[in-house]
């Protein structure tokens, strides 16, 4: 345990314990049995002993106290009563507090807190007495104050994580040129064994010299080679062909261990959904025991794990929505029963991942919302004049611009107006969207979509002409083999026939904007799913499963529709990950146009990669490297990544390039130093320089131009089509 944090691994461990806790209890209100109970157990059970080995005593006494109250119920025979749960929801509270309270300056000693509740001796107590048969216990009145200001489930900090990620990819980048170093050893090993070779087969004759150097007998005009120039070669050959396997063992196994801290630590920078809705179900809870309905919560998708600051900001919006869906939507029992309905209505919230975007879903069986309460509110605010048509969607509108609110009075948990207010905040905020669609007497639907810097799936990695993408595992149906004459006719038709239906059948390669398969050998056609429509998408061959942490496109890199953000390899490479809503779209675009007799996509037209010279980009920003390398691999050219001019410099001397891709502003030798010294090589004077900087002053372009570049592109500026636009011009199209 680390001096400087004791209690470091503690609030990791004890914060799972306690969304553990939460969620358990929350759980019983909806169903009984011994199952739930000893799971809640063994947790109450583990926290209790972390917190009493740091030291963290009324923790470890909430715990305690938590397993007495359940104890009676542990065989499931009996249901947990409202009043026991809401003891249990107060004493989780109470844990989730307290480790909140724990920062990374506290001391093991015990914190002061504020009026801890009572807790349950350690000794054993007898089994409680049955209970005798009396009136039901009446459930808990939450208080307002406690319904509106509720904890927020999200906790990130996440800068020490960012930082370690960048350092990580830093490093996979450092081992660029290690792995060239090793190439050279092995290149010294092929000659040292090249040498031995020759030694073994040397001439023989009169000696009457040994050179003490070379190894190498002197006599009668002849040249022998003596058994001690042989031994030093093949010790040179053994010791050589040793480095260069320890070499390649050392940097597999740390690029290995890299990738593995990597992967880590990105999906520490993320917080799993279901935090969220642990939190959206506590909320509904309390919200139904202050109106006295019942009402079951579902929750969807919480095994995604999505950027803390999406969660954080759409948490709070949603908990408006819940508590509305109940205090507005959900009627009480009677009048339920009247309608036809069950006795418990429902709440569902579903999260999903879409591309680049996250669907927030929040469906209620209620009775939907008022609208001709919606438009007596608006006439009474001057929005609407008194028999003044209005849609439905209008109404709706309105309600979504704020300050209308049908409820009859003001309490804790609605009847202010604010919570499609903040929906449509946060919307405004993240640059998201909201969508609601209402039924009388059926319920109500809201959605808000947002959109995404990071998160956190399972992948399908294939590869399609030389490319390698990933697809989100739980949009993959199944996976089909090709028969060669099977992918000519699935690519002749761009249909195929699957497990009765017709379905688009795409190449990864085209919608990446590559050549079409040729259709000479087999292939791998992975059915997608997105929503209820599906596409084939024909690939080269499945490379395995893998978690991908998706990070978004970077502004400037080319967006195609299939494409929905970017992954990290094993190596730091980015790599592409497909957007299901987009492949299923292209399939359906590429079908359509082929039934039309049009061609079936502009792509098909477009001429293979290069296989010239590559371009070397030279930026010692990892961002800027993998920015610039997407760029122009997506527009087929091949690329060299060097993370500083020195190395840039080293690199032109053993391979010739079409173009340098320079950065200006690198410690050590800049772009404009790199630059002329290469104006200043005979060698490497004919290739063409663009330096890419953030420097726009008149003065910068001049310095520029003066010491040889071919273009000068501000990075404020940036244009991608105009970069490629210059890149062709100076060395062809791709």
């Amino acid at each position: 345990m680390s001096g400087k944090d004791p209690l470091r691994y503690f609030r990791i461990e004890a914060r799972e314990l306690v969304d553990a806790l939460s969620q358990g209890v929350l759980d019983l209100t909806q169903r009984g049995g011994a199952e739930p109970v000893a799971r809640l157990l063994r947790a109450a059970h583990t926290l209790k002993g972390a917190a009493r080995v740091v030291k963290q005593t009324e923790i470890a006494d909430d715990a305690h106290a938590l397993e007495e109250i359940l104890m009676p119920y542990r065989d499931g025979a009996t249901t947990v009563p409202p009043g026991e749960i809401a003891r249990l929801l107060e004493l989780s509270d109470s844990m989730t507090d307290r480790v909140e309270s724990l920062t990374p300056d506290a001391s093991p000693a015990p914190a002061p807190v504020p009026a801890p509740p009572p807790t349950v001796a350690e000794t054993p107590e007898p089994p409680r007495p049955e209970r005798a048969q009396s009136a039901p216990e009446q459930p808990r009145v939450v208080p307002s104050d406690a319904v509106e200001s509720p904890a927020q489930p999200v906790r990130s900090e996440t800068s020490d994580v960012d930082e370690l990620l960048e350092a990580v990819d830093e490093a996979h980048a450092r081992f660029g040129p290690i792995r060239r170093q090793l190439a050279t050893v092995q290149r010294a090993h092929r000659a040292a064994a090249a040498l031995a070779d020759q030694l073994r087969v040397g001439r023989t004759g009169a000696v009457t010299h040994i050179d003490p150097v070379t190894g190498l007998g002197q006599g009668g005009g002849e040249v022998r080679y003596t058994d001690q120039a042989g031994a030093m070669a093949s010790r040179l050959t053994a010791e050589l062909g040793a480095l260069g396997r320890q070499l390649t063992e050392t940097v597999e196994q740390v690029e290995r261990e890299l990738d593995d801290v990597r992967g880590r630590a990105e999906r520490l920078r993320l917080v799993p959904v279901a935090s969220v809705l642990t939190t959206l179900h506590r909320a509904v809870h309390d919200a139904a025991t202050v109106h006295g309905r019942r009402v079951t919560f579902e929750g969807n998708g919480g095994e995604l794990r999505l950027d803390p600051h999406v969660l954080s900001q759409t948490s709070g919006a949603l908990q408006h929505v819940v508590r509305n869906a109940v205090a507005h939507g959900i009627e009480p029992e009677d009048e339920r029963r009247a309608a036809g309905k069950p006795a418990d209505g429902q709440v569902t919230v579903t999260v999903t991942h879409r591309g680049q975007f996250a669907a927030f879903e929040c469906r209620d069986d209620g009775r939907g919302f008022d609208l001709a309460a919606v438009r007596r509110t608006a006439e009474a605010q001057g929005l609407l004049h008194p028999g003044e048509h209005a849609e439905p969607r209008q109404l709706m509108a309105m309600l979504m611009r704020g300050g209308i609110s049908t409820a009859a009075s003001v309490t804790g948990v609605s009847g202010r107006g604010i919570g499609l207010d903040a929906v449509r905040d946060v919307a405004e905020q993240l640059g998201g969207d909201v969508n609601i669609d209402t039924t009388p007497g059926r319920g109500t639907r809201l959605e808000l979509v947002v959109p995404l810097s990071l998160v956190s799936l399972h992948g399908l990695v294939v590869e399609a002409a030389g490319s390698l993408a990933s697809v989100p595992l739980d949009a993959v149906e199944t996976c089909l083999r090709l028969t060669a004459e099977e992918v000519s006719a699935a690519a002749a038709a761009e249909v195929i026939t699957h497990d009765g239906r017709v379905i688009p059948f795409l190449p990864l390669s085209r919608a990446l904007g590559g050549a079409p398969p040729a259709g000479k050998s087999a292939a791998v056609a992975v059915v997608v799913k997105a929503g209820t429509e599906i596409v084939a998408i024909c690939v080269d061959r499945l490379l395995g499963t893998s978690v991908l942490v998706v990070r978004p496109l970077p502004e400037l890199a080319p967006a195609g529709p299939v494409i929905s953000g970017l992954s990290m390899d094993a190596e730091g490479n980015p790599r592409l990950v497909l957007d299901p809503h987009g492949l299923v779209a292209a399939g359906g675009r590429s079908a359509a146009g082929h039934r039309a007799g049009e061609p079936a996509s502009s792509a098909s037209s477009l001429e293979a990669p290069p296989e010239g010279r590559p371009i070397l980009v030279v930026d010692d920003s990892l961002t800027t490297r993998m920015l610039e390398q997407s760029i122009l691999e997506s527009a087929g050219y091949q690329v060299d990544l060097a993370a500083s001019g020195e190395e840039g410099l080293e690199r032109a001397k053993y391979r010739s390039y079409a173009l340098f891709l320079v950065d200006v502003d690198m410690p050590g030798i800049d772009g404009f130093t790199f630059v002329e010294q290469t104006r200043a090589d005979p060698v490497l004077r004919e290739t063409p320089a663009i330096l890419v900087t953030s420097r726009a002053a008149p003065e910068d372009r001049r310095r520029g131009f003066d010491v040889g570049a071919s273009a000068y592109v501000v990075k404020s500026e940036f244009n991608q089509e105009e970069l490629l636009d210059y890149i062709q011009g100076l060395v062809g199209a791709a």
